[in-house]
């Protein structure tokens, strides 16, 4: 009896054919107990309902401007948020909007500097349906800074400063600069030469890469102003040979700092069949529109994109625009009116306490014209005995937040751009403080003091002007 050994052929094709079912049946295990894992997980989210996966929001942006967004994405695909379900603390306004499985939940103002923010959100339900789910987020601003102009010496200097004055920053520096205004991402700068002509510089926000922008002609620039979003700004422009043979006057115009070019001309707005020359000027936050008072004391509101101008009547002053307002701040010859832009509808400010004195200038706070600012000195004759600043409610009562000596001079008075702090521009000893000699001409010392709204508290008096919080330069 014999034996014959199988082929090796056959030995090799069975082992691999058992390789083959090992591997298969391994797969099998694997895959299934993937699909247990993504079932598992499936079902958990169901049953836990939705949950945030990630949070972005730019602190920064949210502290310097309004519109600033935070997106939450969750784990499901959302019914519609109403507003009532998102809780903010501390308190701040805000839209909400629901697309797939991210919330934007855009800030219409800005938030406070320096502050832990908790948004939550309840009763998230998703699309398939399911039990409600809830999400909290936190987040903390930074701390406010700010950009100041020093003038003296052989150079004028930007700074860039903290509130408390500590480890201020020149950011630029110029033998004349006579006003600026800062954007998200750039400083725009108007500088002063020899023959007193002007000419319009821009910088990034850290005052690198300067150029200079084109003017409509050789004369002076006026009345900078910048935007609430964007890059957009605007100045008053006078032809330097101007004369009885005409040429440009208080002319205003717009212009963009994004990518701007040395080609790039501005955009004069005109109002046809009127005066034109721009008495005051301030941008509409949110919109595209400017509300002009000119020469003839005609206040108008007029599209930086065209369309018929909108006649509001005849004014003496504007006292502002509040930050995600439409509602300006004016002074007719009847007293102080808030008028709608959006409507024309216009109501009267409630008057302080005449023993508080008389009101110089009104600052609104953001968003509303229920809350101002107001400068009120106590007169005799043409004297003024005290100057004082008062937060003034919509029923006119007031508490004073900040007071000048005698013998100093207020000179201007802006917020920051979440309302918590006030700057108040002051020149000391008004009497022995002369006067330079620039186009936009200030008293040679100034300091710029820093109030907490809220207490009263002053935080820090810095020196310098043209605190970048402002929407326009101090009018001597």
């Amino acid at each position: 009896m014999s034996t014959e050994a199988a082929p090796t052929g056959s030995r090799r094709a069975r082992s691999r054919d058992r390789r083959s079912r090992r591997f298969v049946v391994a797969m099998a295990v694997v895959i299934g107990a993937l699909a247990l894992v993504g079932g598992a997980s499936g079902i958990l989210t169901t049953i836990q309902g939705p949950r945030a996966t990630s949070m972005s929001i730019d602190p920064q942006a949210a502290i310097e401007s309004a519109g600033s967004r935070m997106i939450v994405t969750t784990t499901q695909s959302l019914v519609e948020i109403d507003p009532a379900q998102v809780q903010i603390e501390p308190a701040a306004d805000f839209t909400v909007d629901t697309s797939g499985r991210q919330i934007g939940i855009r800030f219409t103002l800005p938030l406070r500097d320096d502050t832990e923010y908790s948004v939550r959100i309840d009763g998230l339900r998703g699309l398939g349906g399911g039990p409600a789910g809830m999400v909290e987020q936190t987040f903390t601003t930074p701390p406010l800074e700010t950009f100041l102009l020093q003038r003296g010496g052989d150079e004028d200097t930007i700074f860039r400063t903290g509130l408390d004055g500590e480890n201020a920053v020149p950011v630029f520096t110029h033998p004349r600069i006579e006003d600026f205004r800062a954007t998200s991402t750039h400083l725009a700068i108007v500088s002063t030469g020899e023959d007193g002509t002007s000419t319009l510089l821009v910088t990034d926000r850290d005052g690198q890469r300067a150029r200079e922008l084109p003017l409509p002609g050789r004369g002076t620039v006026t009345n900078l102003q910048t935007a609430d979003r964007g890059d957009l700004i605007g100045y008053t422009f006078t032809d330097a040979d101007i004369g009885a043979g005409g040429g440009l006057e208080s002319a205003l115009f717009t212009a963009s700092l994004a990518d701007a070019r040395a080609d790039d001309e501005p955009t004069q707005l005109e109002i046809q069949g009127a005066d034109s020359r721009t008495d005051d000027w301030r941008f509409v936050p949110g919109t595209d529109a400017v509300l002009l008072l000119t020469f003839d004391s005609a206040l108008t509101l007029v599209s930086t994109a065209g369309g018929p101008p909108v006649a509001l009547g005849n004014a003496i002053t504007i006292d502002g625009i509040a930050r995600g307002s439409t509602e300006a701040i004016v002074q007719r010859a009847s007293g102080l009116v808030a008028i709608d832009l959006a409507t024309a509808e216009e109501r009267a400010l409630t008057p302080t306490d005449p023993a508080l004195g008389e009101t110089q200038a009104v600052t609104a706070l953001p968003g509303t014209a229920d809350e101002t600012l107001r400068v009120l000195a106590q007169v005799e004759g043409f004297s003024v005995l005290s100057t004082s600043v008062a937060l003034v409610g919509a029923d006119g009562s007031a508490r004073e937040v900040f007071s000048v000596d005698s013998d100093d001079l207020l000179l201007h008075t802006c917020v920051s751009p979440s309302s918590r702090y006030a700057a108040f521009l002051v020149a000391p000893d008004a009497v022995s403080n002369p006067y330079d000699a620039y186009l936009l001409p200030l008293p040679e010392r100034l300091q710029t003091h820093i109030v907490d709204i809220g207490t009263g508290e002053e935080v820090r008096a810095l020196s310098g002007f043209d605190i970048s919080w402002c929407q326009s330069a101090p009018r001597p």
